[in-house]
């Protein structure tokens, strides 16, 4: 009986070696994930999912990758960092073949870029660029300098005379961008000035009290360059409340469905229009050409244009159809 147990024994050793042996050391390659069906595991991590341009990226992104027979995990960082953080982690636990990001913090996200890279799990960057692109495959991103170029100008030519506010969202590279090209069309305009730039967080409930602030802060405030939709409709919530619709113009970026409706509905001048869909579908694309072993560029660029209340119905017509050529 003793011996039996010791055999047994062995035998168990033997096979929890050869387990430990199967899995991927450190630095290596970690074997990529598969379901049930065989199709390859990837992972996106957004630094939020409350808003409708990230749900209609994510589905441009998904209907490639499922197209192609493999699955797409999509994760909300909540504008979290740590959260984000901790949930790249795990998909490069999990053997991601590769990882979508739209960083909560552009550079913050550096230790889990060098942790995936460590992995050889290509990380590819959507709408919000990152700090550090060498360590990243590809940046698939709207041109946020021309959206803020276009909101200044078109509130120069409605609004020669403006004394303005920014709300910004200042830890994000995108809305960094938006904003740098937005104070550059702005100089060009004798008649703009621009009279302070808050925190509005890019999100409607964060917007609205600053906003308010602002308005009760510069009386002579007419004009507003929130540095998205969101935060546009809680610029508008706060003047109406202030009962100075109309009095207050506003020009955003975005082209969200919401942000259309607004123009439409008198509250909103303009959005320079960005293609969620267009920008989930190429950065899925560029993951595929990567492993088919054709050279990526490092950055592309997804055109955007200018909505009014002129061209918003045509707008909402080809909007899934990307830019005009």
């Amino acid at each position: 009986m003793k011996i039996r147990v010791v055999g047994i024994v062995a035998v168990c050793c033997v096979l929890a070696l050869l387990a430990g042996c199967s899995q991927p050391q450190g630095g290596g390659t970690a074997a990529p994930a598969k379901d049930a069906k065989g199709g390859r595991l990837f992972g996106v991590s957004y630094q939020t999912m409350n808003n409708p341009f990230f749900v209609e990226l994510n589905e441009g992104m998904k209907q490639v990758i499922e197209a192609h027979g493999d699955r797409l995990v999509t994760l909300d960082a909540q504008f979290n960092s740590l959260k984000q953080k901790n949930d790249i982690s795990d998909l490069v636990l999990q053997g991601a073949t590769a990882i979508f990001l739209n960083p909560v913090n552009w550079e913050g996200v550096t230790g889990s870029l060098v942790q995936a890279k460590q992995k050889n799990i290509p990380v590819v960057v959507v709408d919000a660029p990152v700090k550090d692109a060498d360590l990243v495959l590809c940046q698939v991103a709207s041109d946020n300098i021309e959206a803020g170029r276009l909101a200044a100008r078109a509130l120069a030519e409605a609004r020669p005379e403006s004394k303005v506010v920014v709300l910004h969202h200042s830890v994000n590279k995108a809305c960094i961008d938006r904003v740098d090209g937005f104070r550059e069309e702005a100089a060009k305009h004798p008649g703009l000035t621009i009279l302070d730039t808050q925190e509005g967080k890019g999100t409607t409930e964060l917007a609205l009290p600053v906003m308010r602030d602002l308005l009760a802060r510069f009386p002579e405030c007419n004009a507003v360059f929130p540095i998205n939709d969101p935060s546009a409709l809680g610029a508008i919530s706060a003047i109406e409340s202030a009962g100075k619709l109309g009095q207050v113009l506003v020009v955003t970026v975005d082209g969200s469905k919401e942000g259309v409706a607004a123009i439409k509905a008198g509250k909103l001048l303009t959005t320079s229009a960005q293609f969620p869909r267009e920008i989930g579908r190429i950065s899925a694309e560029k993951v595929y050409e990567h492993l088919d072993g054709k050279p990526v560029e490092k950055e592309v660029k997804i055109p955007v244009e200018l909505v009014t209340r002129d061209n918003a119905d045509s707008f909402l017509a080809g909007k899934d159809k990307g830019p005009a050529k």
